[in-house]
C-alpha cells in the first residue's frame, strides 16, 4: 500500500471506466489513500480485479455502460446505497477509433460519441446532484487530442474536445454551487487500447519523439494528478486542464 499523500480519506469515490488501464491506477491510487470506492464498467472481472487486495468494505464494482443513462442512474443509485453520499467522480470512460474521416460511417460515429460525449452527460447529470450537497467535485480524463487536430483521429479528438469544453462551462456554473470540475490531459498511455500501437517500434518511435521527457505514460504517472485535483490541496482550482503528458502539449505537435 502507497503512503497516503492525499487527503482523500474518507471521500466516496465514483470512477468510470475502472477496470483497466488508467481507470485501474486512478482507483487503485484512491484506495491505497484511504478513500471509499466504486468502479464502474462494462466487465465485472476486471472490476474485481481492480478491488483485489483491498477490504471488501471498501469497494464496490457495479457493471456499468455510461452511453446509456438509466444505467448510470442506477450506478449512482448503487453508491448512494451502499455509501450513503458521493464526494469525487472521476470521468474516465472512453472509446477510441481512429482512420480516415471517409471511412467513418455513421454507426462508428454514434458508438464513440454515445460513450465519449453522451456518457459524460448521463454521469454528470446523474452526479452533480449529489457533489453539490457534499461540495465534491468532478475530474474528467481528457486527452491532448481534445486540444487540437491529429492524423486520422477526427472523431476521437472531436468528442475528447466536447467533454474538455464540458468541464470549462459547467466549472462556471457550477463553481457557485460549491462544485469544481478539472481534467486531466495525459498524452499516448500504455492501456490495453494502445496495446498494439506500443508494441510496433515505428508507432511507439513517432510517439516518443513527440515526449519531451521520451518515453510514452504509463496509468501510475495519471492517478497522482487526479488525486491531487482532488483533493482540498487544489480548492482554488477549478475550470482547469492539467497536463500530465510529458511534455507532449508544449510543443507545436511536430517531431522533431
Amino acid at each position: 500500500m502507497t503512503a497516503n499523500t492525499y487527503d482523500v480519506a474518507d471521500r466516496t469515490v465514483l470512477v468510470t471506466g475502472g477496470g483497466s488501464g488508467i481507470g485501474r491506477a486512478i482507483a487503485r491510487a484512491f484506495l491505497d489513500n484511504g478513500a471509499r470506492v466504486v468502479v464502474a464498467g462494462r466487465r465485472r472481472d476486471a472490476l474485481d480485479e481492480t478491488l483485489a487486495g483491498h477490504p471488501t468494505e471498501q469497494g464496490l464494482a457495479v457493471e456499468t455502460d455510461v452511453s446509456d443513462d438509466d444505467q448510470v442512474r442506477d450506478l449512482v443509485r448503487a453508491t448512494l446505497e451502499r455509501f450513503g453520499g458521493l464526494d469525487i467522480v472521476v470521468n474516465n470512460a472512453a472509446a477510441y477509433t481512429s482512420g480516415e474521416f471517409d471511412e467513418l460511417d455513421l454507426d462508428g460515429w454514434r458508438s464513440i460519441r454515445s460513450v465519449n460525449i453522451d456518457g459524460f452527460v448521463h454521469v454528470a447529470r446523474h452526479t452533480l446532484p449529489e457533489l453539490e450537497r457534499s461540495g465534491g467535485n468532478l475530474v474528467v480524463v481528457g486527452s491532448v487530442s481534445g486540444l487540437r487536430g491529429d492524423w486520422q483521429q477526427s472523431a476521437y479528438n472531436a468528442t475528447k474536445a466536447a467533454i474538455m469544453n464540458f468541464v470549462q462551462s459547467l466549472a462556471l456554473d457550477y463553481g457557485a454551487r460549491g462544485v469544481r470540475l478539472n481534467a486531466v490531459v495525459p498524452a499516448m498511455t500504455e492501456t490495453p487500447v494502445t496495446a498494439d500501437a506500443a508494441a510496433d517500434p515505428e508507432t511507439l518511435a513517432k510517439a516518443v519523439d513527440r515526449v519531451a521527457l521520451g518515453r510514452i505514460g504509463q496509468p501510475e504517472d495519471i492517478a497522482p494528478a487526479v488525486l491531487w485535483l482532488a483533493s482540498p490541496d487544489a480548492a482554488y482550482v477549478t475550470g482547469a486542464f492539467l497536463a500530465v503528458d510529458g511534455g507532449t502539449s508544449a510543443s507545436t505537435g511536430q517531431a522533431h
